[in-house]
Order: structure tokens, then C-alpha cells, then sequence
């Protein structure tokens, strides 16, 4: 029997998930409930970060491993998630993404988890102690010209792609020739 699901927008989704948490703190609020104990968990992106700066003391988890490392019956959970009852409040950049990422760790069973009212921006803004990054930020060109889009390698496994003006006959022997376990998966950048 097929089920007939009725389409929702983003925002119901968003208003959905929200009347699933206990309660969305001010960054001040935050501020405070981190210094009773509780865990303040940034899901920001690199580049984010990296602009923005960090919050001193939020645990730095990303997004897309989120619910694998914050389930206490989880092999590859945080040892800082020791309990279900840990109070939680989860860090995006503006409040929308992590809204939805908490309601989900609700349905983990863990009931204290929510997110920071208006995200890190509203953090900054509010004056609250953030770190500045001092790493330089390497970022792509807006367009890559047709002739460099053969060699584009990936810096660090699974990261970004820069590009690699060499020829193809003088790319490294692991990017010209994948391993056989890479070639089902392989993708058209690493074709030779």
C-alpha cells in the first residue's frame, strides 16, 4: 500500500520542529546555562567558523555527523555526551539549521536539547567571547576556466577542490590511477 504524504514547505517544517524544543535560549541565556554545565555544540561549516570565529568552550561537531556523535548508545558518540539528560544547545549560524538538528536529537531521547535564539550571529552580536581564527582561508575562484577543470584534487580528503593547473600527464600517480576500490565510486575529476 503506497502512502500519500502531503508536501510541506520549509517553514512548516521549521515551526514543526521548534514546538519540539523545551525552549530556545537567548546567547545571553547561553552564556549562562554554559557556565552551569551545559553543552554549547557549534554545527557551523569550516568556512564559517573560520570568518566568524568560536565560541570558547562549544564543542565543534559537524552538521553531517551530528546524530551518530551526540546518541549516548552510539560507538562513535563524543565523550563529552555521556547522558540523555545533558543540556544541549546546538549553534548554527543564524538559528534556522540548528532548529531542525534539534528536534531530531529530541527524537534521540535527548530531551534537553535545543538551539541558540537567532544562532552565533546573534551571539556576536550580543558581545559574547568569540575566538578569532587566525588560519588563512583558502577559497576557489567564483569561476574556474574550462581548461582547469581536469586535475581539481581535493586538499584534504573529502574537502573542498582546488584547482591544479598541471597537465594531465603530470598529475600524481594516486589521482591519475585510483586504487580499484575507488574506481566504482570514482568521480569525473579523477578520471585520467
Amino acid at each position: 500500500m503506497a502512502r500519500h504524504r502531503t508536501a510541506k514547505t520549509i517553514d512548516e517544517l521549521l515551526a514543526r520542529a521548534r514546538a519540539t524544543l523545551p525552549d530556545r535560549p537567548s546567547p545571553g541565556e547561553a552564556f549562562h546555562a554554559q557556565a552551569n554545565g551545559a553543552l554549547l555544540i557549534d554545527i557551523r561549516g569550516d568556512d564559517q567558523r573560520r570568518e566568524g570565529g568560536l565560541i570558547p568552550g562549544a564543542i565543534v561537531l559537524p552538521r553531517n555527523s551530528l546524530e551518530w556523535r551526540c546518541d549516548v548508545a552510539s560507538e562513535w558518540k563524543h565523550p563529552a555526551i555521556t547522558h540523555r539528560e545533558l543540556r544541549i544547545i546546538l549553534i548554527c549560524d543564524q538559528g534556522y539549521q540548528s532548529s531542525l538538528a534539534a528536534a531530531t536529537l529530541q527524537q534521540l531521547g535527548l530531551i534537553h536539547a535545543t538551539d541558540l535564539d537567532g544562532g552565533f550571529s546573534a551571539w556576536a552580536a550580543a558581545g559574547l567571547p568569540v575566538i578569532a581564527v587566525t588560519q588563512p582561508v583558502r577559497t576557489l575562484p567564483a569561476v574556474i576556466p574550462k581548461d582547469q577543470h581536469t586535475g581539481l584534487v581535493s586538499e584534504r580528503g573529502g574537502g573542498p577542490a582546488w584547482p591544479v593547473t598541471r597537465p594531465a600527464s603530470r598529475r600524481p600517480a594516486a589521482i591519475a590511477r585510483p586504487a580499484a576500490s575507488l574506481r566504482p565510486r570514482r568521480r569525473r575529476w579523477l578520471a585520467a
